[in-house]
């Protein structure tokens, strides 16, 4: 289990790495990227996971000489705060104005949260400045019926490695119609905007799927007691409770839905997903919890062999799948750099947003490539369920998540 002291000491470890991956040389020029991360807070576990993908792609590029004549540079946000407990999107927005004014950054990865895309997203436009998430799924940040708000300038700045909660809600959906049988289900959100647009998608096509939705609640992410609306819950009895939302309240609303409601058929989407939840939840709290993630399953895939193989003798735990979707999200941005600068233009922000949106990258996952909108063409759904795995670590998310199959497609 890392503790506060570990994560300090790793988070030093990453940016010492990162800032020194592999000395300039005399003729090189620095491209810096960008990344805002989760750190501090109730999802700095998972975060420093992803950055960790990052970092490794990074020293790699510079390793080997990518880019010739190029050395990159990674800069790291933290839209997190103690105050909020988690992701902060007047921190995320505060983090986006720096990486606009810092004209060496020629895009960036993350954010981790869509609360913090969301408002992240106008400035990042307004900035020319590109953006791949590994893990960010709101919908709306991409969709051309918000384009006015979330790309004010016009072109697609917002990119994504993850499919959307259009398809990770709906196709959960569809995973607890036809493979649970579930005939009744009550739906609680977070109140942020990567909760309540999973919970709102996850609606729509259970109801579509003939399962009666008995009731809809919204959490408080800093209340400390749900148990009344778990024992309202009790008293209706649905075969299932589904949950949109992220670790600050699902942490605690896994451990009281155990008192109170321990055989219920219990669900998430990806912020039920990760050491996170299970360091925050333990055992047998945790116990028989689904979860999705916006991705295929890729750490036990043989592709991932060796990254996971390097990831964990690097750092000492096993990477997750949002790992790899980071660490092919920065894949594409140095893909995207060595094409502009094969064409011997400068390599500027607007040049390396062409080329992002134009990407066709060979990566872990399979060919990332994006729509006009600047999501992922792929849209897997991969489904788990927690079962203890005495033989792993309580936070080793390969160990503890077992993987159960892609979710149906809607």
């Amino acid at each position: 289990m890392i503790t506060r002291r570990d994560t300090a000491r790793l988070l030093a470890g990453t940016a010492a790495t990162a800032a020194l991956g592999r000395p300039a040389w005399a003729a090189d020029k620095v491209v810096k990227v960008g990344a805002d991360l989760s750190l501090t807070g109730a999802d700095s576990e998972n975060s420093i996971r992803i950055k960790n993908g990052i970092v490794m792609a990074i020293d790699e590029a510079n390793k080997d000489h990518a880019v010739k004549g190029y050395t990159f540079e990674l800069s790291t946000l933290d839209d997190g705060t103690a105050t909020a407990g988690q992701y902060d999107p007047a921190q995320a927005a505060t983090n986006a104005r720096k990486m606009v004014s810092d004209q060496d950054i020629v895009a960036a990865v993350g954010p981790e949260m869509s609360g913090a895309g969301k408002a992240m997203a106008p400035i990042l436009s307004q900035g020319d400045l590109a953006t791949i998430t590994p893990s960010s799924t709101n919908p709306d940040i991409t969709s051309p019926k918000f384009a006015e708000q979330y790309r004010p300038a016009g072109k697609p700045i917002y990119f994504r490695t993850v499919t959307t909660d259009a398809f990770q809600g709906p196709n959960m959906a569809n995973f607890m119609a036809e493979k649970l049988k579930i005939k009744s289900v009550y739906i609680l959100d977070d109140s942020g905007a990567y909760g309540v647009g999973l919970a709102d998608a996850y609606q729509g096509q259970i109801e579509k799927k003939g399962v009666k939705v008995l009731g809809r609640d919204r959490l408080d992410p800093k209340a400390a007691d749900y148990t009344t609306v778990l024992t309202k819950i009790k008293a209706l009895n649905p075969d299932a409770l589904y949950y949109g939302g992220v670790g600050q309240a699902g942490t605690k609303l896994a451990k009281q839905a155990y008192d109170i409601v321990p055989a219920m058929i219990k669900a998430g989407g990806d912020g039920v997903y990760g050491a996170t939840f299970l360091t925050g939840v333990g055992f047998p709290a945790a116990e028989g919890w689904y979860a999705t993630i916006a991705s295929p399953h890729l750490t036990d895939d043989s592709k991932a062999k060796t990254f996971v193989k390097e990831y964990t003798a690097r750092w000492g735990f096993a990477p997750t799948d949002y790992a790899i979707t980071a660490y092919d999200a920065t894949l594409v941005i140095i893909d995207a750099v060595k094409r502009v600068a094969a064409t011997g233009k400068p390599v500027e922000r607007s040049a390396v947003r062409d080329a992002i949106q134009s990407a066709k990258v060979h990566t872990i996952q399979g060919v990332v490539s994006f729509d006009a909108n600047g999501d992922l063409a792929d849209r897997t759904v991969s489904v788990f369920q927690i079962k203890k795995d005495l033989n792993g670590k309580p936070d080793d998310v390969s160990a503890q998540y077992h993987y159960i199959e892609v979710a149906p497609q809607v």
